[in-house]
């Protein structure tokens, strides 16, 4: 049976965690927790980490750019040194909250502008996997798929996890569509779904422009700031279950 991870972007908040969150635990099997930087605090993670470990969902930490009034996701000039550094003193910070409550961390993810830029970089691609190697050589390193970044997890020695988004349009080039151009996210559930199935059971998704970009599906990622975010993972998983594919972390 083909097997592919569900992923989350999560703990982005800092008083109260949205209503839906919850919920979106029960469907996902792993968590991408944001470390305090672009988003969230202590508090935050130590209570995404506990819902987590409550529904058996794989923890993984979420570094960003340092650019909290910008949620992290505009592109700004940063070196490979200080991408390093960043990466490592988000990380270390998630892994000591999940420490304390007896949860490992497996895996990291860049966020946003970090993660886009880093899939075309290769010098800020190997930083951020050198980061990785440094925290925890056993941890998984998630990027977009046919990226650099896999491409310096590799050369790094990481065990590395290519990621696919059903609710994002591609460019022809394998790249994400803008979030800033009209139609880049999708948020028809039914669409959704099928582009998931399709991601997965063929390897590759519809761009844009019509043509077909190849990939491969090893994680999917549900967007956990998407307005119903949990009924769209829900969809997404009852899809990917009825074609016959398994929903599982692989730890």
């Amino acid at each position: 049976m083909p097997v592919v991870d569900l992923n989350a972007d999560v703990g982005e908040w800092d008083l109260e965690p949205p209503s839906s969150e919850a919920e979106l635990f029960t469907v996902i099997s792993s968590a991408n927790i944001a470390c305090g930087v672009h988003a969230g605090n202590q508090r935050s993670m130590a209570r995404t980490v506990e819902l987590a470990a409550a529904h058996n969902v794989s923890v993984g930490a979420h570094p960003s750019l340092d650019d909290r009034a910008n949620f992290g996701r505009v592109e700004t000039p940063v070196s490979p040194v200080a991408v390093f550094d960043l990466v490592v003193a988000q990380g270390r910070t998630l892994a000591d909250v999940a420490r304390l409550r007896g949860v490992p961390m497996r895996h990291v993810k860049p966020h946003g502008a970090l993660y886009n830029m880093a899939a075309r970089d290769r010098q800020l691609a190997d930083a951020i996997a050198e980061a990785v190697a440094a925290l925890d050589a056993s941890l998984v390193l998630v990027g977009l798929a046919g990226s650099e970044l896999l491409a310096a997890g590799q050369r790094a020695g990481l065990r590395t996890r290519s990621e696919v988004f059903a609710d994002r349009m591609y460019r022809a080039d394998g790249s994400l569509v803008p979030r800033s151009t009209a139609g880049a996210v999708i948020d028809d559930p039914a669409t959704v779904a099928a582009r998931a199935v399709a991601m997965v059971r063929d390897g590759c998704v519809v761009a844009a422009d019509g043509s077909t970009v190849a990939m491969v599906a090893d994680t999917i990622c549900v967007h956990g700031d998407t307005p119903g975010a949990a009924l769209l993972a829900r969809r997404v998983r009852d899809s990917l279950t009825a074609a016959g594919i398994d929903v599982s972390s692989g730890r």
